[in-house]
């Protein structure tokens, strides 16, 4: 990642004031305070303040909020264009979610189905858990250099941020802590969120080797289940593929993903192509290396599944050898923070060092007390994951909307089979 960078403010999320009743109910659901309007009055959004997070927009029961980046009709025009290789990332949360806007039980597992709606549409696939795959292999490893370097003394020529690390998958979280803890910022995993990673090697890799067409006629679209997305997408750093084939002669400048569905937004997309995930045909897209991935990856949508990921690899390349349970059940569960500590014996060295970690999910009521004590200087962590949205990205602000009012909770155990 080039580093977090101040810019011009993307709205994503705006307060319709025809449909506003000013009960107040999304400013119990905000984590920044950023809805401003006495009671009884039309609010609005400071967006100065707002993370893009959405959920107001979920929770508010006379549907007020709107997304108002609306690129539905954009991509159905990029998908006729013949010139064109649309691509999609398609992250974990949302094959156990899309299935809800076509009257499928909610948590329903529709991957099979969903890729074979993705291609009657005319996408190519590069699912999102192939680059958390990757993630994971980046953010570990970096965790893994710096346990090595300030727990075990190892000497290093690289520059590190401080411990602990914090996770970097999460815009939202992301954006928060650049608002609001700016200091905090050198303690960010350096590693781009998956689909920051998908959009890359789609328009390098992906574009050479896979689809073999020029990476300037891919058009790159993330299927999130999270609004904050949109607003990751449009910052202006993420520009990596571009740069890199400046580098090999090419010319032109374009940004990693074009642009970013929500699962409902993905709905919408094939309801207006007279798609029905329900009776389309499966597909496994097995023979796309792209589309392949571990079940490390699969768990990304999940609060603590980032971190438990990340545990495998450290302690497998710490150790030697996997963990003797790879579901690490510390780190699972709805609990608002969670701790764990894994005690473990550096291969090479033969020290050994307990590895202490946190996660956190719903930052309005669990993560300013973390953030306040890694300030301090005061962490007893040395790895810390964030997710802003309670339980995860299973309910950003991008996922389904259940009309009748349903929880958060009620919606993260309909897919968290621990919880």
């Amino acid at each position: 990642m080039k580093g977090f960078q101040s810019q011009e403010v993307t709205r994503i999320i705006e307060i319709d004031s025809k449909t506003c009743k000013g009960c107040d109910s999304c400013k119990a659901f905000c984590p920044t305070d950023a809805i401003e309007g006495k009671y009884g009055a039309i609010h609005k959004i400071n967006s100065e303040k707002c993370i893009s997070c959405g959920q107001c927009l979920i929770n508010c029961p006379f549907g007020a909020p709107k997304d108002t980046v609306d690129v539905v009709d954009t991509v159905i025009d990029k998908l006729k264009n013949k010139k064109l290789t649309v691509v999609a990332t398609i992250a974990p949360a949302v094959r156990v979610a899309i299935g809800e806007e076509f009257g499928m039980e909610p948590g329903s597992l529709v991957t099979e189905k969903m890729y074979g709606a993705m291609k009657q549409a005319g996408f190519k696939v590069l699912d999102t858990v192939f680059t958390a795959d990757q993630t994971i292999m980046e953010e570990g490893m970096e965790l893994i250099a710096k346990i090595r370097h300030y727990a075990l003394g190892e000497p290093t020529e690289h520059h590190l941020g401080p411990l602990p690390q914090f996770t970097s998958c999460c815009p939202a979280w992301v954006r928060y802590a650049e608002l609001y803890y700016p200091e905090l910022l050198p303690n960010m995993s350096s590693a781009k969120s998956p689909m920051m990673m998908a959009g890359a090697l789609g328009k390098t890799y992906g574009a050479k080797e896979v689809w073999k067409v020029n990476p300037e006629d891919i058009f790159m679209v993330g299927v999130m289940p999270c609004t904050a997305k949109k607003f990751e997408a449009s910052r202006p750093e993420f520009t990596s593929a571009s740069d890199y084939w400046k580098t090999q002669g090419r010319s032109g400048s374009y940004p990693d993903i074009d642009v970013v569905l929500t699962t409902r937004d993905l709905a919408r997309l094939f309801k207006k192509l007279n798609i029905d995930l329900r009776t389309v045909a499966e597909f496994t897209d097995k023979d796309n290396p792209l589309a392949q991935y571990s079940g490390a990856g699969t768990i990304f949508a999940n609060t603590g599944g980032v971190m438990e990921a990340a545990l495998r690899t450290a302690y497998f390349v710490i150790t030697g050898k996997e963990l003797d349970v790879l579901e690490f059940k510390p780190v699972r569960g709805l609990k608002g923070v969670k701790e764990a500590s894994v005690t473990m014996v550096d291969v090479k060295t033969g020290k050994e060092v307990t590895l202490k970690v946190a996660v956190a999910h719903g930052t309005k009521e669990n993560v300013k007390a973390l953030l306040e004590e890694t300030k301090a200087g005061k962490s007893p962590y040395h790895f810390i994951e964030i997710m802003n949205c309670p339980a995860g990205c299973v309910n950003g602000g991008g996922q389904p909307i259940n009309p009748m009012g349903t929880s958060w909770l009620d919606k993260a155990k309909a897919v968290l089979p621990w919880s």
